[in-house]
This record gives C-alpha cells, structure tokens and sequence, in this order.
C-alpha cells in the first residue's frame, strides 16, 4: 500500500505492539524504548561520532583538519548509534521489503539535536542514490523514503525534494566492511548530478539524506558531485552513524 494512501496514514497513527520490548498498545517503538535506546548525545559537528565531554570536534577529524584532507560536508547530524535496537530495525527497513519504517524512524531524526534545524536552513533535500540493480532489487530507496516522511512530519519545510538530483552510476562492491581507503577508491567519481537539476541546486544549501553513516565516504563523494555542480553548501542529516571512522 502507498504510503500516500489516506488508509496507510491512518494505520501509521493507531496503535500497536513496541517492536523493541513487546509492550502493548504501543507505537512502533515505545516513548519508554526510544528514551533508553536514543538519548541526546554530542556528537561530533563533522563526522556526528560520539564525543567525549569537553570536546568540540572528534579526534580523528581533527587529525585530517590538520593534515589538509578534503572535507565537503559542512555539518552531518546523526539520530542515534547504529546498535541495538537500531540496526535490526533499519535492517528491516532496508532489506525487508518494510518501507513503512521510514515514518517511525524520521520521527527520531527530528526529535534528534539538531535535526529539524538543518531540515528548516536547507534549500534542496537529495536523497543519496543507489544503483539502479540495487533499486530494481529493493523496490525503493530508503533515502527517499525517509525524505518523504521527514517532509510529511515537517510540513512547514520550504524546502525542495529532488529524488533524482544525484545518479550513482557503477555497481561498487558493498561498502560496510570495507576499509577507509578502498571505500575512497571505490567512489572516486560514482556520483553525478542529473544535468536537468544543475540550475535548481545552484548557490543553495543542499541536505542529503541517509540511513546509516559509517566513515562518511559516501555522503563525501555524494557532497562533492553537489558542490562540482554549483552548490553553495552540502550538509547531511542521517538516522544512525556506526561507531567505526
């Protein structure tokens, strides 16, 4: 059923079991659940890794400030850890064919430090892409789903959804349990803006939307295609950032 469809809505709002601890009548995760398993925490403004108190910037960000390496976010918030419960329901979202947790987990980008700030400065949402064998596989992009829900929770947003503004071309192996490096290597140029968009995303802040952030490789190659394209500024707003760097 589309998630257009005024039945679906209805369905999304009535109650049901917590898919985390059982509990009854419920949301799909329980107020008690999202406040043990999702607490506000600092993050990192570059990379959204945890922080340790005190501190303003990662470590390992500060390190590659340091040493000149290119950097074309210029803010990435992340919702939660990817840990439990977390990961096992973002699995269901993305590889169960259950396009319906975009709604439950926009909700959790936006009651997140900083999520809904970025989500009113931004110009332009783009969802990041994935290849077309892989969209043909799933049947939707997970992005773009959440960008869809995070629009329909934020309805006051001025901002434009282009689902189609970046393509990712090539089939790059899976990138989660590959290194930093070979990661850098295998997007070297596999994001490219549609040429029908390059004048609506000209001079504006662009933000890019994902599900899972792990080194933040992919929203790099993503942004930089973005800025080769006349953007003015590329931020990233995701639902899980994993502990690796």
């Amino acid at each position: 059923m589309s998630g257009k469809h005024p039945l679906y809505q209805i369905m999304q709002r009535l109650p049901g079991t917590c898919q985390v601890c059982g509990r009854w009548p419920s949301m799909p995760v329980c107020t008690t659940c999202e406040t043990r398993h999702a607490p506000p925490a600092p993050r990192c403004p570059t990379c959204a890794r945890r922080l340790p108190p005190g501190s303003a910037h990662c470590g390992a960000c500060l390190t590659q400030s340091a040493g000149g390496g290119p950097t074309y976010l210029h803010a990435l918030v992340a919702a939660v850890d990817y840990a439990y419960p977390w990961d096992g329901l973002i699995a269901r979202f993305k590889f169960r064919g259950e396009p319906g947790w975009a709604g439950p987990l926009a909700t959790l980008m936006l009651r997140q430090p900083g999520g809904r700030e970025l989500l009113g400065t931004c110009d332009v949402m783009v969802p990041v892409p994935v290849t077309a064998s892989r969209l043909a596989e799933r049947g939707y992009n997970q992005s773009w789903e959440l960008i869809k829900a995070l629009r329909r929770q934020a309805p006051d947003t001025r901002a434009l959804a282009l689902a189609d503004a970046l393509v990712r071309i090539g089939n790059a192996p899976d990138q989660h349990p590959l290194p930093r490096e070979q990661r850098l290597r295998n997007l070297q140029g596999s994001f490219v803006t549609h040429p029908q968009h390059v004048a609506r995303l000209r001079k504006t802040h662009v933000l890019l939307v994902d599900d899972v952030s792990t080194t933040g490789t992919t929203l790099n190659a993503a942004a930089q295609a973005l800025l080769q394209a006349g953007a003015g500024r590329v931020s990233a707003l995701v639902l899980a950032r994993t502990s690796v760097h």
